[in-house]
């Protein structure tokens, strides 16, 4: 039976990856415009993205119960302790969310009682973008989540500890399963309208959902390649082979294509569909941020896909580290572009409202990543990964008793 050891040089660089992000945040609290907009944003960016990292490992993990799927089984608790992020991940969601309450910050141009006394749009769309949705949201939507969670990891490991050769802990697997489809289907988009989407107010996509979805898909699957390969390299693992990581570079080149295709189907609707209040959404990003917009593109599109095209490329550890490390990089900048365009914009307005400094805020020339964005999403990592490699160590690496084991263990890709 492999049990993971979680050594002492791991913690600490998890541990200084946490400093860096600790010292980042505070820098960008102390030197940041009136409304503290910098730390707030780069607070949501993280948070929003690693929750939903947790959130979409979760909903794998279910997928593949739901399907009788069985080459995953060896690695399976990579999928689960990716998933417990979600406790930690919800607590930061409900920070902001208690920031929209008290009105710590001023993200959610909806939520500035004088900016929609003067606008009919976010009036009419008040019902749902609201202070009291978004917690519901989040404490309700990603409680249910996090409950979930736990049940399929509690199962799991008690199916370690009886064995299952009835399958009996295993249908009880499949009823969460099967109820964390629909649930997670359902209330993630809402999640992800009130935490992103309603960043801008005044802008919608029913595609917008599936986008963030497929985002976070990629870099949990990128995330599950690097966490996997550093195992083997440590010596666990010894029966995961290239056809695993084979199928796992699959699944990388299928997301980064179906992305691409939301990217694309988003912004071709403007004309597609005559849905010109979009317009001003790309144009926002296209005009003010040309870099990471065309660089979002080719890093999480045009790279995996050239790269991952050839199937031997998907068994080589150097290549799938160099994509999935570039695709990483890639959905921050994603999320980096969904995220700031939006609170500059309310930032701006609501500091020309006040007679502040419109426009010459620190935050407003902030057009690529600074040293404390990357400080904080390093911080991030960090904090995700010491979670991640404590939940490995409290269980069998390897689910001995999982009755599709030998299913896994003998995977073959033709």
């Amino acid at each position: 039976m492999q049990t993971f050891s979680f050594a002492t040089g791991e913690r600490k660089f998890f541990g200084i990856c946490m400093i860096i992000g600790v010292i980042s945040l505070l820098i960008t609290f102390i030197t940041d415009d009136p409304l503290n907009s910098r730390f707030w944003s780069n607070l949501l960016i993280n948070g929003s993205l690693f929750t939903g990292i947790a959130f979409i490992s979760l909903f794998l993990y279910a997928a593949k119960i739901i399907a009788y799927s069985g080459w995953h089984t060896q690695f399976k608790r990579v999928l689960e302790s990716f998933s417990q992020f979600l406790g930690v991940g919800l607590v930061i969601m409900i920070i902001l969310g208690l920031g929209t309450v008290f009105g710590f910050h001023s993200l959610y141009e909806w939520n500035n009682e004088e900016l929609v006394a003067t606008d009919p749009i976010i009036q009419g769309k008040s019902p749902f973008l609201n202070w009291q949705w978004y917690m519901f949201a989040t404490i309700v939507f990603g409680g249910s989540w996090f409950f979930v969670a736990r049940q399929l990891r509690s199962l799991s490991l008690k199916e370690d500890r009886e064995g299952d050769l009835s399958f009996r802990i295993h249908k009880r697997m499949r009823i969460w399963a099967a109820i964390m489809l629909p649930l997670g289907g359902f209330t993630s988009a809402a999640a992800i309208w009130l935490w992103l989407m309603s960043l801008d107010a005044h802008w919608y996509s029913t595609l917008y959902g599936w986008y963030t979805g497929a985002s976070w898909m990629v870099i949990a699957v990128a995330l599950m390649i690097l966490c996997i390969i550093y195992l083997k390299s440590r010596g666990y693992y010894p029966k995961v082979t290239s056809d695993h990581l084979h199928d796992m570079g699959k699944y990388l080149f299928a997301f980064s294509i179906f992305w691409a295709y939301l990217w694309f189907s988003q912004y071709m609707l403007i004309w597609y569909a005559n849905i010109g209040e979009e317009t001003i959404y790309f144009r926002n990003r296209m005009d003010n941020y040309p870099v990471l917009f065309y660089a979002n593109v080719l890093i999480n599109f045009v790279l995996p896909f050239l790269v991952l095209l050839r199937n031997d490329t998907k068994r080589k550890n150097g290549t799938l580290i160099f994509v999935s490390i570039a695709v990483i990089i890639g959905h921050y900048i994603d999320f980096f572009l969904m995220v700031k365009p939006g609170v500059h914009y309310t930032t701006n307005k609501i500091l020309a409202m006040t007679g502040g400094p419109e426009a010459t805020a620190e935050l407003s020339r902030l057009t690529i990543p600074g040293f404390l964005e990357l400080g904080t999403f390093i911080g991030f990592i960090g904090l995700f990964g010491y979670m991640v490699f404590t939940s490995l160590s409290k269980a069998p690496l390897v689910p001995e008793k999982d009755p599709y084991l030998e299913e896994s263990v003998h995977h073959h890709v033709v």
